[in-house]
């Protein structure tokens, strides 16, 4: 008799058991996430963080190189949020992105990642059987051996004449020049045609068609931070610049008549006696525009590729012209006065002056009423005229060929 009733109570939990797991296959949910994943929904763990949300670069990733791009994905459900943040030269700054119509990819709305930056992914998102996950991820991007800067031309918060032209000099030479010239813009108000011309692999210029409106505001923006110029070598300035188109001031110098019509705004403030390049050494014709205005400066022959003709250590009220050594400035030490008369310089334009610089002489007043950026246009000299690229002399050059300077089509 016992036999028999043992026998019972073991067929009566073999029964349950068989009930209990029926009943759980039939839909029990026990202490899920409200999902109906079955039995390894319910007694296996939620899938993990990082096979739900996937991140492109990899958590931890390091020195991440140049052409990746930043993805955050899931492969079913949808994405709830995502938060980046790129940490730069000790600034914070939050990555603007967009999701897919689908909800199922997030990327940057700049798809450009920065170099020598730390970034950090929050994102969240809810599967399919409507579970949420949560993951963050850190990764850091390629620090660059080599960057290259470009000087600009004229100074930030500058007045300058009507005649100015923007030009940065590049501290490399630079081989991907569209990548560069894309990367920098020139914008004025009110607006007018800017457009680049490169010189060379290490400056690009830029101008309008004609001489700038007087009052107009004129923005530099660098973008070049991270631009690859050269294999290897990549941009570090994100900067902007302005400057102010002061009044128009248009000089010139008749070589041969020996005199300097100064204008201002078009109408004739005087003429000034000169005197230019000597038969040996003469003047360059053409439209040049005052690059740097120095109280006193020494001038020696061998710094211009001459030989020890001259060595003058306090030149006055001098006016560079041209990169290769062109000026216009006070002269005190020519005798017999030669101003107005015959032209005895090598090669600059000289305006009657006094040892230490007079306010009062030629070239004294002719110095306080000048800007960087003025216009001095040499004309009736027994020379060729001054090229495009040999200081701001680009409005020698046409607006088509101008124009065809630029890197990008």
């Amino acid at each position: 008799m016992r036999h028999a009733q043992g026998r019972a109570r073991r067929a009566g939990a073999a029964l349950a058991a068989v009930l209990t797991w029926a009943g759980l296959l039939a839909g029990a949910t026990g202490c899920t996430s409200g999902g109906t994943g079955g039995p390894a929904g319910i007694f296996g763990k939620p899938p993990a963080a990082k096979d739900v949300i996937r991140v492109d670069p990899d958590d931890g990733s390091k020195e991440v190189r140049p052409g990746r791009k930043l993805r955050v994905r899931v492969a079913d459900g949808r994405l709830e949020s995502v938060k980046a943040v790129k940490s730069q030269d000790a600034q914070d700054t939050p990555v603007t992105g967009h999701l897919s119509r689908d909800g199922r990819t997030w990327q940057p709305d700049d798809d450009r990642l920065a170099l020598a930056a730390r970034y950090t992914v929050d994102a969240v998102a809810v599967d399919g059987e409507g579970r949420r996950s949560a993951r963050h991820t850190t990764f850091t991007t390629y620090v660059p051996d080599e960057r290259f800067i470009g000087y600009v031309t004229p100074e930030n918060r500058s007045v300058v004449g009507t005649g100015m032209i923007v030009s940065l000099a590049f501290s490399r030479e630079i081989a991907h020049r569209a990548a560069v010239e894309r990367a920098v813009h020139v914008t004025a108000r009110p607006p007018v045609e800017i457009r680049p011309h490169w010189f060379g692999k290490d400056r690009l210029d830029f101008r309008p068609r004609h001489y700038w409106r007087p009052g107009t505001q004129v923005t530099v923006e660098l973008r070049l931070r991270d631009v690859e110029g050269a294999p290897g070598v990549y941009g570090l300035q994100y900067k902007t610049f302005s400057f102010t188109i002061g009044r128009s001031q248009v000089s010139l110098v008749d070589a041969a008549a020996h005199t300097m019509q100064v204008r201002r705004d078009g109408e004739l403030l005087a003429t000034v006696p000169i005197t230019a390049g000597a038969p040996k050494h003469t003047t360059y014709n053409g439209k040049m525009v005052v690059m740097e205005m120095l109280e006193v400066t020494r001038m020696n022959s061998r710094t211009v590729g001459f030989g020890g003709e001259y060595d003058i250590p306090d030149v006055p009220h001098a006016m560079r012209l041209t990169d290769s050594g062109t000026f216009l400035h006070g002269n005190y030490w020519s005798t017999p006065d030669p101003f107005g008369r015959a032209n005895v310089s090598h090669g600059c334009v000289g305006l009657k002056d006094v040892k230490g610089g007079g306010s009062q002489t030629p070239a004294g007043w002719f110095f306080d009423r000048s800007l960087v950026g003025d216009v001095v246009e040499v004309v009736n000299s027994n020379d060729k005229e001054v090229s495009p690229g040999n200081g701001l002399g680009g409005w020698n050059m046409g607006w088509k060929a101008w124009k065809a300077g630029s890197a990008v089509e």
